[in-house]
């Protein structure tokens, strides 16, 4: 075969810019491990849920419910610090998850970052059309946590001798 008309076969095969095509579908194991997870979180056992959503992420590191979970997972064991990062891991693969979106609300208002939660619910509402559950939730956690930082007294300074 020329070398012109190979050429015009392959131009005409893969058109110039197209990107190659990538798997949108998760791998079953992965989602399996999420899934095992999920029952873990639901049994009360949030660091067995950790190691099973880990699992998940080493499996296919594009499980944006395993992010999401190991946030859910650290929220229950008091650490929103944590459940923030993990959030926003699974935000950064999908950035309009509103789950995640509501949970990292929750994270930020926890570890006292009221304004951060308010983006996030302001998300929250574009993204939602029609009435939306995420966004009554967070706003009412929101409200409670800006009662108790104001509720909450502040203690001067103690003198070090």
């Amino acid at each position: 075969m020329r070398p012109v008309l190979m050429f015009a076969l392959l131009l005409s095969a893969a058109p110039l810019g197209a990107a190659p095509t990538r798997d949108d579908q998760l791998k079953p194991v992965s989602v399996q491990f999420a899934q095992a997870g999920q029952a873990a979180l639901a049994a009360g056992k949030p660091q067995d849920a950790i190691d099973s959503f880990e699992a998940a992420l080493a499996s296919d590191p594009r499980n944006v419910a395993a992010f999401s979970g190991i946030a859910q997972a650290y929220e229950k064991l008091g650490l929103p610090g944590k459940a923030v990062k993990y959030y926003r891991e699974a935000l950064a693969l999908n950035p309009s998850d509103i789950g995640a979106l509501e949970g990292q609300g929750r994270a930020l208002v926890a570890r006292g970052a009221t304004a951060r939660a308010q983006i996030n619910l302001a998300r929250i509402k574009a993204l939602c059309k029609a009435d939306c559950s995420a966004a009554a939730r967070l706003e009412g956690v929101i409200a409670k946590g800006t009662q108790t930082a104001s509720a909450a007294p502040v203690k001067p300074p103690t003198a070090r001798p």
